[in-house]
Order: C-alpha cells, then sequence, then structure tokens
C-alpha cells in the first residue's frame, strides 16, 4: 500500500480524536453514559465494514446481520468452551465469520444487482430461521445463548484461573464494564477505520471503485472481478463477524433476533444516511440511528410537560401532543423525516451536506466572482 497523504493522517487522528473524547462533547446530548458509547463503536465497525462492500464495490447486501449474528455466536461458544477472555473469542468470531461470509459469497456473487441483493436476504433469512429452529443445540433457540457457571471453559481450566458468581467477560483478567468497555471498543472502531482507509487507497480499493463505476467494462478489457469483489465480501463480512462479538463482549447472550432482516436493513440505512462510498459517514449514520433509537425512545409525555413548561397555559400541552408523536414510541417517524430529508436534499448522505458547507470556505475569491458577478455600471 502508498505512504499515507497529509490529509489521510489528518482525517485518521481527527476521526481518532472524536472517538476518543466522545464522553466528553456528548455529555450535553445525553449520551455519555458507557452502554450506549459502547453501541455507537461496535454498529460503527459494522456499518465500515458494510460500506466497503456497498460504498466502495457497489454490491447492496440485505443479509449482512447474518455474519453479525454469526459473530455472536462464535463469541459465546468460545466464552463457553474455551476461556473468558475477550481476544481468543474475537479471533474466533472474525475466522468464522470469515469463512461463513467466503461460502455465502461465492454463490451471491455469481449474480449482481437486485439478484445478488436477494440472494444475501435469502442466506440470512435462512440462517435467522435455522438459529430458531434446526441449530437450536448450538443456538438455544429463541431463548438465546447465554454464559453459565457450569460451562467447561478448557483454557481458563488449564491455567487454573477461576471465575466467582456469574461469568462475565474479561479482558486478561480485568472487566470491561463501564468506560472500560467503551475504551476497548474504541480501539478496535479506530482500528477498523484505519484498515479501510488504507483499504480504499490501495490498488485493491482502486479495482474496486472500477467495479462499481462499470464492472462490464473491466471484463473487456481483461480483468477478473470475481476475486475483488468476493474479497471485499468476505472483509465486509468479517468486520460484521467483529461487531458481533464485541456485542457478545458488551452483553454476553447471542440470540437469532440479530441475524434478522431488520438488522441488515438498519446497516444500509446507517451507510446511505452518513454517505456511502466515505469513510466517516457511515459511521456518523450509525451514531444518528443509535442516538434517536436510545435517547428519543426514552422521553415520554412528563419530559416533553417539563421542556415546554414555559409556554402558556393550553399552548403547552398541544405541543406536547404534537411533539409527542416523534418521540418514544414514534420515533421511527422522527428518523424517517430525517431520512427523507436527507434523501431529497443530500442524496449523498449527511457528508454532501458537510462537503457542500466545506466549499462554501474555501471558495477562491475569484470563483466566489464567478458565481456572485458585480453589475457593471450603465454607460
Amino acid at each position: 500500500m502508498a505512504a499515507m497523504t497529509r490529509k489521510d493522517l489528518l482525517l485518521f487522528f481527527g476521526f481518532s480524536l472524536a472517538v476518543l473524547a466522545m464522553p466528553l462533547w456528548l455529555a450535553p446530548f445525553g449520551a455519555a453514559y458507557p452502554d450506549l458509547l459502547q453501541r455507537f463503536m461496535i454498529f460503527g465497525i459494522f456499518a465500515v465494514g458494510f460500506n466497503i462492500l456497498f460504498g466502495l464495490t457497489g454490491y447492496l447486501s440485505f443479509g449482512h446481520a447474518a455474519f453479525f449474528g454469526i459473530g455472536s455466536y462464535a463469541a459465546v461458544w468460545s466464552f463457553k468452551l474455551l476461556s473468558l477472555d475477550v481476544i481468543p473469542a474475537i479471533l474466533f468470531a472474525i475466522v468464522v465469520s470469515g469463512i461463513f461470509a467466503l461460502a455465502i459469497g461465492f454463490i451471491s456473487l455469481r449474480r449482481s444487482g437486485i439478484y445478488f441483493s436477494i440472494l444475501t436476504l435469502a442466506f440470512a433469512q435462512m440462517s435467522y430461521n435455522m438459529a430458531y429452529s434446526v441449530l437450536t443445540p448450538i443456538t438455544n433457540g429463541e431463548t438465546g445463548l447465554q454464559l453459565t457457571q457450569s460451562d467447561p471453559r478448557h483454557l481458563d481450566t488449564a491455567l487454573g484461573a477461576t471465575q466467582i458468581g456469574q461469568p462475565v467477560p474479561t479482558l486478561l483478567g480485568q472487566s470491561l464494564s463501564g468506560f472500560g468497555g467503551f475504551y476497548f471498543c474504541a480501539l478496535f472502531l479506530i482500528a477498523a477505520f484505519f484498515f479501510a482507509q488504507r483499504v480504499t487507497s490501495s490498488p485493491f480499493g482502486m479495482m474496486l471503485k472500477g467495479i462499481k463505476s462499470n464492472q462490464t467494462r473491466m471484463h473487456y478489457t481483461g480483468f477478473n472481478t470475481k476475486p475483488y469483489t468476493l474479497a471485499a465480501f468476505v472483509i465486509s463480512g468479517m468486520y460484521a463477524g467483529l461487531a458481533g462479538a464485541l456485542l457478545a463482549v458488551t452483553d454476553p447472550l447471542a440470540g437469532a433476533e440479530r441475524m434478522q432482516w431488520t438488522a441488515s436493513g438498519e446497516v444500509v440505512l446507517m451507510t446511505m444516511l452518513g454517505g456511502a462510498g466515505t469513510l466517516v459517514g457511515p459511521v456518523i449514520g450509525a451514531w444518528l440511528i443509535k442516538y434517536f433509537e436510545n435517547i428519543f425512545s426514552a422521553i415520554n409525555d412528563s419530559i416533553l410537560a417539563r421542556f415546554f413548561s414555559f409556554l402558556p397555559d393550553g399552548v403547552d400541552s398541544a405541543m406536547v401532543t404534537i411533539t409527542s408523536k416523534f418521540v418514544g414510541e414514534g420515533w421511527f417517524l422522527t428518523l424517517g423525516l430525517v431520512f427523507v430529508l436527507i434523501v431529497v436534499f443530500l442524496p449523498g448522505g449527511i457528508m454532501e451536506g458537510v462537503r457542500r458547507i466545506a466549499h462554501l470556505f474555501t471558495r477562491t475569491p475569484k470563483a466566489r466572482g464567478k458565481a456572485n458577478p458585480q453589475p457593471q455600471p450603465a454607460e
């Protein structure tokens, strides 16, 4: 891979600083508690990986939640059979999800366009239904896979490690609760972002962009694009497996609902909302959706009544009645309106809006003069 440019370095360090400082700058928005911050990191990784396949290569998958769920199941089985340490679990989840992605991608990538999307959706739903029925001995069905004190944990037993009380995942014997868990997940998001940045600027990334631009033309020029699309699919699936493993670390329970089609649709919305094909956009989209899901859904009528209490009698109750439709159980309505506005006015997502604003401040005086010509005096 080529050396990183000054622009790439600034982007990477700026992104890293923003991620590590999230407990500070998210505090005024009420989103600086560890559980939500961890979900920001996890679904940010999920979206970054999906963007390699969709935003960079142009293949829209409706079944990426399958690898997300497989990563969770693999991590929990590692906790049960090997050790409560998170490192073996994460490595095992990445490998297992990569193998599944290789098998599913090998079949699905025989088609493109909507046929590819339908195939991935079919595989995801098959995985979801099998987790609920046929594979119940492995997945524990609708109850979900959980940790118990009677789990063998052979590696911990061989090393003489003991666990008192309810078993919980650890990092080299240290608990990952609270902000420790957030910074652990944050390091993985930063590493995932760095890898995606290097892939994007590499010759391999250029090939993926060429496939998205015009795959037929690449075929005619003699390029075999199948290894590249399959590699992108596997890498994207491994990202999803990593995200699923980290979710199992923060919440050691694996259920089939993590493989449902709605989870696949959610990561598509995250990527499109932030800006498909950009590096930072999918992460911003993931953060925004998770913020709506966890903050707006918790707002009820009593909170709204206190917020509008400064208004005259009658007006405050009317405002509570109107706004209550957009929060609480109606937070999906707010998210839908935001998505519609983004698609209509910013088809490139939030990052297109950022570029437009930046362009206003970076235009040269000469360009501004052309955009706003001065009137000529009458002769």
